[in-house]
């Protein structure tokens, strides 16, 4: 028999891709009962971005802020932010290295943490860092369910859950504020987030309690089948016994390193239930031991003059043993952290914490860069260069060689410019309603009913149809609908909004568009990233839209704000109230154009997704 060339030189066979090595037939068994758990989760998380909304001044009130200081309350919407994008690549990455059921696990106890933290809050502090923990457990959910996709579902069978997904995301958006303003009915913002608790827990339940056969991760997740030499094999593999009992002692190799393991396993959940239990007493602080002469002296602030719960000997002890429980098990979650490129991660969340920080404590009426932007800018600038040279030269980067390729690339672009067009309808739909009929907020926000309602409509439509025709075919004309909407929009006058049946085709073809474009996209990434990077890929992909929304916001502000000041200075009278109103309507118009022309670019790059079903071909065909 011929030897090619690369087999002569060891090579093992080809790398496995999803064509060869899943199957063709329906999803695994409880596979949708475990995504509708996930799924119900992500709603949640979803719902939680916007359901302060209403309950931000009540919120900084039971934190001390009043209304007059509005800008000190920007932190509690940025921290949520911050944690919510940061760190998505990250656990994105750890999603590709563990069991995806693990990472879910691990984000709803987080997330169920932060409601906890925030709705014990009594000082700012404490509420943003909640928030904080909310956002990161809450982003760490739409990866992990959308990977999860890639491995309950075969090839050409994901649209529909993908669908789903992102069907109850966006439905979590519209039912947020609605589920803040039925809560504040009836009790105060603290229930809100105990109702988080309640409903985390409950999701986190149903996630332990349903089985479902989920891909074990391996070093690469996809299996490798290499022949080693057996000089390599065995200096790799083999254990050498003289070094196990020079440490452990002879014959006592396993017992003691059972022991050993046994006893740090131990000393965690002591330590977890410890901490739990200063940190209930610390933020809680019960009435019957803050007043007692006798218990009330760890309860007593090192500052007298600053009130702090968490500044207490109390809140000392819980800090210092929630130190103690991460150095205990450590052995456990540095060296998977290290393996997943902890500097690499590091490196994206400042680049994307400077992002966010920058732009998301704007005024989007007034200001495109926050009040910390000229610095924030170039320490972002600087991480993300810092990160492309470690991407090039670490030998295990945070996103791995070779996952990001094909139609991934379109996909990210589309997510992108689409994250860019959402934010615009969602903040000067109501800004112009505010401008021209006078409303408040509350009643401005409702105006954006019928596109929000549209958008998961659209998500399942556009699932349903990519068992039927390719990503490309569907989320195209799907964006060309929603540009062809939002440029409706862009042409809306002072009156424009009174006309219901006008508004909602507009409003209603926007978020339709919108939402049929959900599902190829993340149907295209999944269907060409590598077995080993569904997760990464999925983070990439919510990154993509979120940086366009933040990023894309400020840009079209920046237009906007200049054609109003190019329109102010051409008035004959700058005192004249109406043509102040006009220029005001000018810049609106003029942020929606640029939506409309962003929804327009990324239809057409929305082509290269793919104009046959993701199972008609082979991931790894030429041309794919």
């Amino acid at each position: 028999m011929t030897r090619t060339r690369e087999e002569g030189r060891g090579a093992g066979p080809p790398e496995p891709t999803e064509a060869t090595t899943r199957p063709t037939a329906g999803p695994a068994r409880g596979a949708r009962a475990l995504l509708a758990v996930a799924a119900l989760a992500v709603a949640l998380a979803a719902a939680d971005t916007y359901v302060v909304v209403l309950a931000l001044t009540d919120m900084m009130a039971g934190v001390g802020v009043g209304i007059e200081s509005l800008q000190r309350g920007t932190p509690i919407i940025s921290g949520f932010l911050l944690g919510y994008i940061a760190v998505l690549p990250l656990i994105g990455r750890l999603s590709d290295l563990v069991d995806r059921r693990r990472i879910l696990i691990w984000c709803l106890v987080v997330f169920v943490v932060g409601s906890a933290v925030t709705a014990a809050a009594v000082e700012l502090p404490v509420m943003v860092g909640g928030r904080f923990l909310q956002g990161l457990g809450g982003g760490g959910l739409v990866p992990a369910t959308l990977a999860l996709v890639a491995d309950l579902w075969p090839r050409g069978r994901r649209g529909m859950p993908l669908g789903v997904v992102g069907a109850v995301q966006e439905l979590g958006s519209v039912l947020g504020p609605l589920l803040g303003a039925l809560v504040l009915a009836v009790a105060g913002w603290r229930e809100i987030f105990w109702l988080n608790v309640v409903l985390g827990l409950l999701a986190l339940l149903g996630v332990v309690l349903i089985r479902t056969p989920t891909p074990t991760p391996t070093p690469d997740r996809a299996p490798r089948v290499v022949a080693p030499t057996p000089d390599r094999a065995s200096r790799v593999v083999a254990p050498d016994p003289d070094r196990a009992s020079r440490v452990l002692g002879p014959g006592a190799t396993g017992r003691r390193a059972g022991w050993v393991t046994g006893w740090g396993t131990g000393a965690a959940y002591l330590l977890t239930v410890l901490a739990a239990a200063l940190w209930t007493l610390a933020l809680w602080a019960p009435q019957a031991l803050t007043t007692s002469v006798e218990l009330g002296l760890p309860f007593v602030p090192l500052d007298p003059d600053s009130g702090s719960r968490v500044a207490t000997p109390v809140g000392l002890a819980a800090a210092a043993v929630t130190l103690l429980l991460a150095l205990v098990t450590l052995p456990r979650w540095l060296p998977l952290l290290l393996r997943a490129d902890l500097l690499g991660a590091a490196l994206v969340a400042v680049a994307l914490g400077s992002l966010v920080l920058t732009f998301s404590t704007a005024d989007p009426e007034t200001e495109v860069l926050g009040p910390w932007g000229v610095w924030l800018l170039p320490l972002g600038a600087a991480s993300a260069v810092v990160f492309v040279l470690r991407q090039r030269l670490a030998a295990a980067p945070l996103v791995p060689r070779g996952v990001v390729r094909r139609r991934v690339w379109p996909a990210l672009v589309v997510s992108l410019l689409v994250g860019a067009a959402i934010v615009a309808v969602v903040v000067d739909v109501p800004l112009l309603s505010r401008l021209t009929q006078g409303t408040d907020e509350t009643d401005a926000a409702l105006v954006l009913v019928r596109f929000l309602v549209a958008v998961p409509v659209g998500a399942l439509l556009g699932g349903w149809l990519l068992r039927r025709v390719g990503p490309a075919l569907v989320a195209a004309p799907g964006l060309a609908l929603a540009a062809v909407s939002i440029l409706a929009m862009a042409r809306w006058e002072r009156a424009s909004l009174d006309d219901l049946v006008g508004t909602t085709l507009a409003l209603a073809g926007a978020g339709l568009g919108v939402g049929l474009a959900i599902a190829p996209v993340n149907d295209a990434a999944l269907a060409d990233a590598r077995e080993d990077g569904h997760g990464t890929v999925s983070s990439l992909v919510v990154v993509a839209r979120m940086v366009g929304m933040v990023v894309g916001l400020a840009l079209l502000t920046a237009l906007g704000l200049r054609r109003f000041h190019v329109e102010v200075g051409s008035l004959a009278d700058p005192t004249d109230t109406d043509a102040l109103l006009d220029a005001a309507v000018v810049q609106v118009q003029t942020v929606l154009t640029g939506a409309g022309y962003a929804a327009a670019l990324a239809a057409v790059v929305a082509l290269a997704l793919g104009r046959r079903p993701v199972g008609a071909f082979r991931a790894d065909a030429p041309g794919s």
